[in-house]
């Protein structure tokens, strides 16, 4: 039985329904292992019993947008980046929309600004989505419209 692949570009357009976020541009980088999302006022509290972070997720590279989210706390890692240096990072788990998928995706939360995508889409996000990259292509998926969070 042969798998059905799903091909990708090196950008997609995707959405974080959990998080009412939709229309952010991600990079597809499958040289990191785990995602990354530009967040800035990180802030750690309990709710129930459980960790959770409340963030301001930085959604815009032209034009600026800002979106105040809050999430479970999955961990704190230790993520060396591309230039070397090493960071303890909160982990959140959401569900990512890419295309007409919709899966869990664990991003930690990091200071992106001078980075052109807000988001990157790490390997670890498209081991059980049967993806293939195409790194010549971009926007090969349609983009995510508007979901209510906590829908399937």
């Amino acid at each position: 039985m042969t798998n059905r692949l799903n091909i990708i570009g090196l950008r997609e357009w995707v959405a974080l329904p959990d998080l009412g976020v939709v229309g952010l541009r991600a990079k597809i980088d499958t040289g990191a292992s785990i995602s990354a999302l530009h967040a800035t006022d990180i802030i750690e509290f309990e709710r129930d019993g459980q960790r959770w972070v409340r963030f301001t997720a930085h959604l815009g590279t032209l034009v600026l947008r800002r979106h105040r989210c809050e999430a479970p706390l999955v961990a704190r890692k230790a993520i060396k980046s591309s230039n070397g240096q090493t960071q303890i990072r909160y982990v959140i788990l959401t569900r990512l929309v890419l295309g007409h998928h919709i899966w869990p995706v664990e991003f930690t939360l990091t200071c992106r600004k001078t980075m052109r995508y807000r988001m990157l889409l790490g390997s670890k996000a498209l081991i059980d989505g049967h993806w293939l990259v195409d790194p010549s292509q971009t926007y090969l998926q349609n983009k995510p419209q508007i979901l209510t969070p906590g829908a399937p």
